[in-house]
């Protein structure tokens, strides 16, 4: 026998354990083979990572796509490049900039009056725990990229998603919303001392607590509304938390980046499932731990919070007229399996 055949042998079993496992870690891929010809659907994020790829999968199911980015250059690029490796040719580059009130009502405007569905919105677009800064309308960064402008936009667009009923809203929160909290005095880090890793948390809380109250206000209309944490996933999105910048983390570190963290590709495939499964219909109100229901952390099952984060996110993106809560009692979503 060979003397290397035995280290070959224990590397492969090695090898193919540590594949096993990151495919378990992961989630896999979207089990249901749906597709959704017909369907008109919006994405925000979409020139890149998991935005670009569940746009590419869902323009393989034969959905209409309409990709909403910030930078039209990298759009228009992605959406040629999706346009060509699925070969449908109805997919669609158009401007939002969630970080601008004045945008997103422009694209809202335009998707209602260009469009004659939306069956899919997929509130991708974020930032993470970027340094300090204000957008257009002087709001926290991550507050208003990751909440607030998504928000208004799905207010803005709720009449086409009854009028093309059953549809669906997905919004991209994050397990780190375990960690956050919500501060209804001062949402915007304006009287206390800025914290970018809390203020990214309590914007991804605030994700949770609107998906629920906007199932709550949309009970019996046919749209339903989840909260979606799609794993860890290798994109620039966390390019601002240092991750590989020291020798450290970069060497002895990447074996485990690499079995917890996966590809765009995979990090889509929660997003897809939430977006086509059959076996959603009508399910409202959940969050997703990538493609397994689980409760969110306990501050999002708060009764009163989104109610109030809700009255005040309409006051400060200036939003009038927004979808009437029902007449019953608020209720808590059913438990389902512990949250991790």
């Amino acid at each position: 026998m060979s003397r290397y055949v035995l280290p070959a042998s224990i590397f492969g079993t090695v090898f193919g354990c540590a594949v096993l496992l990151k495919n378990h870690v992961t989630g896999g891929s979207c089990p249901s083979k749906a597709r959704i010809p017909g369907k008109t659907v919006v994405i925000t994020g979409a020139n890149t990572g998991i935005g670009k790829e569940t746009a590419r999968e869902l323009a393989r199911r034969g959905g209409r796509i309409i990709m909403g980015c910030r930078d039209m250059g990298k759009c228009e690029e992605a959406a040629r490049e999706i346009r060509g490796s699925t070969l449908n040719p109805h997919v669609y580059a158009r401007h939002v900039d969630l970080a601008s009130i004045k945008s997103v009502r422009r694209f809202a405007e335009e998707i209602n009056r260009e469009e004659d569905r939306v069956d899919i919105l997929i509130n991708n677009a974020g930032v993470m725990r970027c340094p300090p800064g204000k957008t257009e309308d002087g709001f926290d960064m991550q507050l208003g990229v990751n909440y607030l402008g998504h928000f208004l936009l799905t207010n803005l667009l709720l009449d086409k998603l009854r009028d093309s009923a059953p549809s669906r809203v997905i919004n991209l929160s994050s397990l780190a919303h375990a960690v956050g909290e919500i501060d209804l005095e001062d949402l915007n880090w304006d009287r206390k001392k800025f914290n970018t890793k809390k203020a990214y948390c309590q914007s991804k809380l605030a994700v949770v607590l609107f998906t629920r109250e906007l199932a709550r206000r949309l009970e019996g209309t046919g749209v339903t509304v989840s909260a979606l944490h799609p794993g860890v996933v290798a994109t620039d999105l966390g390019r601002h938390t240092g991750m590989h910048q020291s020798h450290f983390s970069s060497t002895v570190l990447s074996p485990v980046f690499y079995l917890l963290t996966k590809s765009p590709e995979l990090g889509a495939q929660p997003g897809v499932y939430l977006s086509v499964a059959e076996e959603l219909v009508g399910v409202s109100g959940r969050y997703y731990d990538v493609m397994t229901e689980k409760d969110p952390a306990p501050q999002a099952l708060d009764q009163e919070t989104p109610i109030k984060l809700w009255d005040i996110s309409a006051s400060l993106v200036g939003l009038e007229t927004t979808v009437s809560p029902p007449e019953k009692t608020f209720r808590r979503a059913p438990p389902s399996s512990p949250s991790l």
